[in-house]
């Protein structure tokens, strides 16, 4: 188990119900960004790499 799987599994366990839009989480990140500007580089990453599931490039 990697250590981020506590953090999904939490989660899912709290909000797993709920139905979450790209523009729901987009803005959920750029306020995790605006909290904390260290992690801007791999948010970045991770909204190119949703944004491109069919990419073999980007993984």
């Amino acid at each position: 188990m990697y250590f981020t799987d506590r953090g999904l599994e939490e989660l899912v366990d709290r909000r797993g119900e709920e139905t979450v839009t790209y523009e729901g989480l987009a803005d959920a990140m750029r306020a995790f960004v605006d909290v904390h500007p260290q992690f801007e580089e791999a948010v970045e990453r991770l909204a190119t790499w949703l944004a491109r599931p069919d990419d073999d490039a980007d993984l």
